[in-house]
């Protein structure tokens, strides 16, 4: 019976993940106009840091004998995942500033799913079922629908800006299939605490020849610690746990929760009035995640 309702459990935990990263837009609309978005991506990743590493010393200080460090033989694997956060939130933001907030997300958060089954494949050649490439399809298909920008918008779309967008996607990818081998070796939260702080350590840099110094105000502050404790903290170790029971690509595809949170905010809480083929594009995201979800529990009986 365990074996039949993980992998439920595995869909629920990434979907709940997706649902708070899907706040990080609506958040930042109340960030202070000048706050450049290269220091939202970085330091949402220091934050985390120190989420991760309380976490760990709370497990351990109630007895739990929750390792501090991965196996010295992962170490180039927490690397790889590391830079590949780094460079997500790199490329994704400026793939953004170069097209449109609508484009850019649809084209990254669209492209990681095929990434993630193009790479399984190759990596485990264990390709993932035809029927999950039909929900992954809807689901993206939905996703693109419920983000396009409407007509005359969108006309500083550039090959460059496309391209970075295609980046973060693959960066994503990368990320997720990479922590599925860690945490089958290491405690999820151990392995997160690591790739986030190498992801820090390569992104200050970058933000700082980009932006220069960081300066905020007091909500500023307040809106990077929302996003790094609760967007970025609690969604990754709820989505690290996750890839110990479903696959990577599902994973990925998955996470396409994340825009429908997202244009429910975007209705509820800023008041923006989505046209008809955004409801049909929920209802497509809906019907994907629905059938990958059922590709999971299938795999597992």
């Amino acid at each position: 019976m365990t074996k039949k309702t993980t992998p439920l459990a595995g869909a629920a935990m990434v979907i709940a993940a997706a649902a708070l990263w899907g706040t990080t837009g609506t958040a930042q609309s109340f960030a202070p106009s000048h706050t450049s978005p290269y220091w939202v991506g970085t330091l949402r990743m220091a934050v985390a840091v120190l989420f991760f590493a309380g976490f760990i010393g709370w497990r351990r200080f109630g007895g739990e004998r929750l390792a501090l460090a991965v196996p010295r033989a992962a170490w180039r694997w927490v690397l790889l995942a590391g830079l590949c956060i780094a460079g997500y939130n790199l490329c994704f933001f400026a793939g953004v500033k170069a097209t449109s907030v609508a484009v850019g997300t649809a084209l990254t958060v669209g492209s990681g799913p095929a990434w993630a089954g193009l790479l399984q494949s190759l990596v485990s050649r264990r390709p993932p079922a035809p029927v999950w490439w039909v929900g992954t399809l809807l689901a993206v298909g939905g996703g693109w629908l419920m983000v396009m920008p409407r007509e005359g918008e969108g006309s500083g779309i550039d090959a460059a800006g496309l391209a970075l967008c295609l980046a973060a996607g693959l960066c994503y990818a990368v990320y997720t299939l990479v922590s599925q081998r860690l945490v089958r070796q290491s405690p999820p939260a151990t392995v997160t605490l690591w790739v986030f702080a190498v992801a820090s350590a390569a992104a200050v840099p970058t933000a700082l020849l980009v932006s220069g110094p960081f300066s905020t105000t007091p909500a500023g502050w307040a809106l990077m610690g929302y996003l790094g404790l609760v967007s970025t903290g609690v969604a990754y170790l709820l989505f690290s746990h996750a890839l110990r029971h479903i696959s990577g690509a599902s994973g990925v595809t998955l996470a396409l929760a994340e825009p429908v949170t997202a244009f429910a905010l975007a209705v509820l809480v800023v008041g923006e009035r989505p046209a008809a083929s955004a409801f049909a594009g929920l209802a497509l995201v809906l019907a994907g995640l629905v059938v990958v979800v059922w590709t999971e529990a299938r795999r597992a009986r």
